[in-house]
């Protein structure tokens, strides 16, 4: 799977603006909504708050990848977030967040969510990307990362 094909450049947003878990989450959602994404924003934002709660999202490095499945969605959606000063995520290493990739998925379709979610943890294994995306001062810049890497 290309990520490309589920991430719109509308859906990616650096800096993020919120400054803990819940408020990234929802500026996050509030991307595919605002890009017409969703078919219930409501839906989608308890879906990914509820998984969030069962456990936390934050996979270490400086990653999270808080996801949900729900009828807000008619397809998987994918929106992404860089924040400069880390956000604290719960996540298993301890250490804040600094790129925060969301998906949104129909209950009944788990084989591009989980296909997605590989995609995602084998990017990540590359600290140069990983990086690049860090640091990243804009949507475009990170959209343009994500696209140059997609097509090598």
């Amino acid at each position: 799977m290309n990520l490309t094909q589920i991430l719109q450049p509308t859906c990616v947003k650096a800096p993020l603006e919120g400054t803990d878990k819940d408020s990234v989450i929802t500026e996050l959602v509030e991307l595919l909504a605002d890009s017409g994404q969703l078919l219930d924003k409501e839906v989608v934002l308890e879906a990914v708050l509820v998984r969030e709660q069962t456990r936390s999202t934050g996979i270490g490095s400086g990653i999270a990848i808080p996801h949900g499945k729900c009828a807000g969605v008619k397809e998987l959606v994918m929106s992404i977030g860089i924040t400069k000063d880390g956000v604290d995520f719960d996540s298993i290493d301890g250490k804040p967040v600094s790129i925060v990739i969301l998906l949104a998925s129909p209950i009944d379709r788990t084989g591009p969510h989980i296909q997605a979610l590989a995609r995602i943890s084998r990017l990540m294994l590359d600290e140069d990307f990983k990086t690049n995306l860090e640091n990243a001062t804009s949507a475009e810049e990170v959209y343009e990362q994500i696209s140059n890497r997609e097509n090598e």
